[in-house]
């Protein structure tokens, strides 16, 4: 087998590139290690010498080129145009195929593509969290003993009932509009509040709202670890459940999750003359919640009462550079009564979550997000609002660690208040 495929379908991507280093300026890993390896010109150039077989495929090549947090700000900001979140999932893939994957991995993966066993290994999570982790008084928990996380890491709580088990479908006589909510490992499993708050304000505005039961990791953990073939299957998975809905759109509250459905799906199957159509389908009707609401139902700010909560935003990398979603929730924002927004300076930049990357290499990650707690901070906001819920874990961390702890929200979270008519002083717990 020709491990280097992967690297061929990239091959004028990879010849794009000027060298010319603007990636620097824009790339967290680089910021933070001033490595020539950390930032994408080196990485394209490790993906060069691997394709033309000048550099053997090894565990350090691996390494470094799992050092990224996939965060796509070198291929916004290249003047060359240059996709090197592509080449370097490329090159990954590539060497994936060449060395195999780790057994940890290897066993996560597999239970992902596995709805069922991942589901119940989640609940049973959920009901014995407390043995291993502790609660530190503050809604969320800490390794209670070295269980290969440091053992001053903040951790969300499992829920005791997934969002999904606790949904209860409502039939509209006459709705607006029907939509399928895709809810995301995330929601499903933890921060369930959101799920609820994301029907609500659906509901609120006439929408009727399905949740497939069939549904289950979006994939992109997957592939963005060079598993390929396992993305390529759960991509189908979801293709099956959704394309055959009667619905108007597909719902979102997670970048990454959106621009699964939106972008990897049809990059995945675009060479399968049965699933490729459908997966296009899909993601033409695919919306982030926030970009729905305002520019699909334009939603009433008449019909908002006030939240008195001054705010900040934080873009989700992969909802602001995948989506191109960054307008509409700072628009939802600022259409709520009492709601105060300010800016960051540098919203955008990356957290330093990059989901599992903040497991893999979690000193780096914090290092990574002590830009973004000073920003915070700097803000003077008591709420930090976002829409992805990974980075709603790093930002719940990484903002205790840095001495700047604060409420997190998704937006949708902060909308539905305000239908719900809850006046506050009232920063939920």
């Amino acid at each position: 087998m020709d491990n280097s495929i992967p690297l061929k379908k990239v091959r004028a991507e990879i010849a794009k590139c000027m060298k010319c280093g603007n990636c620097m300026a824009v790339c967290p890993i680089y910021k933070a290690t001033k490595a020539e390896a950390g930032v994408a010109r080196g990485k394209i150039q490790l993906a060069a010498a691997l394709l033309e077989g000048r550099l053997p495929f090894t565990h350090g090549v691996e390494e470094r080129l799992m050092t990224c947090l996939t965060c796509k700000a070198c291929s916004a900001n290249c003047p060359c145009g240059v996709k090197a979140d592509e080449i370097i999932l490329a090159a990954r893939a590539a060497v994936a195929g060449k060395l195999g994957l780790p057994l940890i991995k290897t066993a996560a993966f597999s239970a992902l593509k596995r709805p069922l066993l991942f589901d119940w290994g989640l609940k049973l999570g959920s009901r014995f969290q407390g043995i291993f982790l502790k609660d530190n008084g503050q809604g969320n928990r800490s390794p209670r003993f070295p269980i290969g996380l440091d053992s001053k890491r903040v951790l969300p709580v499992l829920a005791g009932v997934t969002f999904r088990d606790a949904f209860v479908p409502v039939s509209l006589a006459n709705p607006r509009l029907k939509v399928a909510f895709f809810t995301g490992c995330v929601t499903n499993y933890i921060y369930t509040e959101v799920g609820k708050a994301a029907v609500e304000v659906l509901r609120a505005n006439n929408i009727e709202v399905i949740v497939p039961e069939e549904q289950h990791c979006c994939g992109a953990p997957v592939r963005i670890h060079g598993d390929v073939a396992t993305a390529e299957e759960m991509a189908r998975s979801h293709v099956d459940s959704f394309a055959k809905l009667q619905v108007d759109a597909i719902i979102t509250v997670c970048g990454t999750c959106g621009e699964t459905f939106q972008h990897s799906y049809p990059e995945l199957l675009v060479n399968d003359r049965v699933y490729g159509p459908k997966a296009g389908k899909i993601a033409g009707i695919t919306h982030d919640i926030s970009e729905f609401l305002v520019n699909v139902v334009k939603i009433n700010s008449a019909a908002l009462s006030g939240v008195n909560l001054k705010v900040t935003y934080h873009d989700p990398c992969h909802l602001v550079r995948g989506m191109g979603v960054s307008r509409e929730p700072r628009e939802i924002l600022r259409a709520i009564p009492g709601v105060s927004l300010t800016e960051l300076k540098n919203p955008a930049r990356c957290c330093g979550g990059a989901g599992s990357f903040s497991l893999t290499h979690y000193g780096l990650s914090m290092d990574i997000h002590r830009h973004k707690a000073d920003d915070i901070r700097a803000s003077g906001a008591e709420v930090v609002v976002t829409g992805c819920g990974s980075c709603r874990m790093q930002l719940e961390d990484g903002l205790r660690q840095h001495g700047t702890p604060r409420k997190v929200m998704h937006t949708v979270e902060v909308l539905a208040q305000a239908y719900a008519g809850q006046k506050a002083g009232d920063v939920p717990a």
